[in-house]
């Protein structure tokens, strides 16, 4: 979701809320309209300097950060501040105390999760990337990120989860189960067009909960399907990309050829 579909669909709950709301707040109290937007779903993490008479609040929506102003007579306004210019007045302060925070944190969940390596672990870069056994656009992302992964440059971590097909817990069993399940995974993208590798009859207990961790945690970083990607940029900051990326957007996932 965009930060402007996130922007319009809070509002809309934070308008009626506020209506209920507008009473003098002393400054350095908690405006208690704040506890009225976490019981619609936001998560306020801590006030920023702000002007113009607005109290102003680092908050997250789902995985987006954004913003909340309380006015001085105690209303919520939730979106994103703009100058003359059109740029957004408080993008760096939300980068701060919202978005660096939750990216390291989604981070360390994705390095404690149980995934398969591809290419070197030495390779400076990581991109984690959810991936199903049976996932036409997964085999697709692997074909194409073949000439960072070869040269050394970046290491793909598959976390793996069984949601295409019916077999697909199964063909992950095959995978997790094996004394090398990297070359295994290989060996399923190389006979992706032939079936990929042979499903296993059941899937053991161990492997279901590993199945069952993976996709939570997919679910709980907004994403619905496979490919799935997570990585940090050029600046450090933690990105993710929902699908395969489109175009020039591969060389920004991967990192420089």
């Amino acid at each position: 979701m965009s930060r402007f579909s996130t922007l319009t669909a809070l509002c809309l709950g934070a308008a009626a809320l506020a209506a209920t709301a507008c009473t003098n707040a002393d400054p350095g109290e908690r405006p208690p309209v704040l506890d009225a937007l976490e019981s619609s779903g936001l998560t306020i993490v801590e006030e920023f300097d702000s002007d113009d008479g607005l109290r102003a609040f680092a908050a997250v929506a789902g995985q987006q950060p954004i913003a909340v102003y309380v006015t001085a007579g105690g209303d919520a306004i939730v979106g994103t501040r703009v100058d003359s210019r059109g740029n957004e007045r408080d993008l760096m302060k939300l980068q701060e105390l919202v978005a660096k925070p939750m990216g390291d944190r989604i981070w360390s969940q994705l390095e404690a999760s149980e995934w398969v390596l591809d290419g070197s672990p030495d390779a400076p870069r990581v991109v984690y990337t959810f991936s199903d056994p049976n996932c036409p656009f997964c085999n697709q992302l692997w074909q194409e990120t073949r000439p960072w992964v070869d040269a050394g440059k970046v290491q793909l971590r598959h976390v793996m989860v069984g949601v295409i097909k019916q077999d697909s817990a199964n063909k992950v069993a095959t995978i997790l189960a094996s004394k090398d399940p990297s070359a295994r995974l290989a060996e399923n993208e190389q006979r992706f067009r032939q079936g990929g590798v042979p499903a296993a009859a059941s899937v053991p207990p161990n492997i279901r909960s590993v199945l069952e961790s993976n996709h939570l945690l997919m679910m709980e970083l907004g994403f619905r399907g496979t490919p799935a990607l997570v990585f940090r940029d050029e600046d450090g900051t933690v990105q993710r990309r929902g699908g395969m990326p489109q175009g020039n957007d591969l060389d920004v996932v991967m990192g420089p050829r």
